[in-house]
């Protein structure tokens, strides 16, 4: 007879396929529940979520990691006063409150030529998203416009911002084209999901169907590296058509270790091209 502690939990069969995927696959059972440690990991998650949503931006620190990466950073706030207006009143957090709108307007009216590209950081629905993120990710966008001999505005970091925020600190600015990093709404197995909007001809009162949106953004999911391949694709075609949003599509060919990097595996939603053509 085993010495071993008998328990009701029992395993799932699919059980090794949880080593592929973050996904809540075959936890296993207890009778016709789940086992406590399932159910303790799903709480556990839970309030990752709820922390990340409620937990205030360090913005003296994210400054920091900024100017670590040689970048100029601005601060400026949402009309929504705080957290609880923030969650309560969306709008508020699209647009800029009284004071933070005429420094922009003086960088504006002293930068001569103006900007082709702004960037904004908004903390969103997870500040943790940000703050691991953002600015790993912004000193790719910055080697990015100097490669392409884009000029470049200070960064602009908005607390209680939200995505449209950025169209309204890219038209003070007269910057043609806006990339807003912000932290998404986290999921249970992804509180720390940072997500990068662009918009060319940003403009107050655009809606999100003039916007291009890279999502999931953290090692674990979208890379850093993939996440700017995308969007300096995007970046490219809106100066050739003068647009962005639903009409423009990422079609950009990502390289995958292994691979002819020369062809790339392109968009496995689109058909395969021949080497001769279409």
């Amino acid at each position: 007879m085993s010495d071993e502690p008998r328990t009701p939990a029992q395993a799932d069969p699919w059980q090794a396929l949880r080593s592929l995927t973050p996904a809540r696959i075959a936890l296993g059972r207890a009778g016709t529940s789940l086992p406590t440690s399932a159910q303790l990991d799903f709480q556990f998650a839970h309030a990752q979520a709820r922390d990340a949503v409620h937990v205030p931006l360090d913005v003296t620190a994210l400054t920091a990691d900024l100017a670590r990466e040689g970048l100029q950073v601005l601060r400026a706030h949402s009309a929504a006063s705080d957290r609880l207006v923030y969650l309560q009143r969306p709008d508020l957090g699209r647009q800029l409150d009284a004071s933070s709108a005429p420094s922009l307007d003086t960088l504006a009216a002293t930068s001569g030529q103006g900007f082709d590209l702004s960037v904004v950081i908004a903390d969103g629905l997870s500040s943790l998203a940000v703050q691991r993120h953002a600015a790993p990710m912004v000193g790719r966008i910055a080697a990015l416009a100097k490669e392409e001999g884009w000029r470049m505005a200070p960064l602009v970091v908005v607390e209680q911002g939200r995505v449209a925020v950025a169209d309204e600190v890219a038209q003070r600015l007269g910057a043609r084209m806006v990339v807003n990093l912000i932290g998404e709404r986290p999921g249970l197995s992804s509180p720390d999901s940072l997500g990068l909007y662009f918009t060319f001809a940003p403009r107050v009162g655009l809606t999100d169907a003039a916007r291009n949106c890279i999502s999931n953004v953290r090692p674990q999911g979208l890379s850093y590296a993939t996440a700017a391949h995308k969007l300096a694709y995007l970046m490219r075609e809106a100066c050739k058509r003068q647009l962005s949003g639903v009409s423009l599509k990422d079609e950009a060919e990502v390289p995958v270790v292994g691979t002819n990097t020369d062809q790339g595996p392109g968009n496995f939603l689109l058909a395969p091209t021949r080497p001769d053509g279409p």
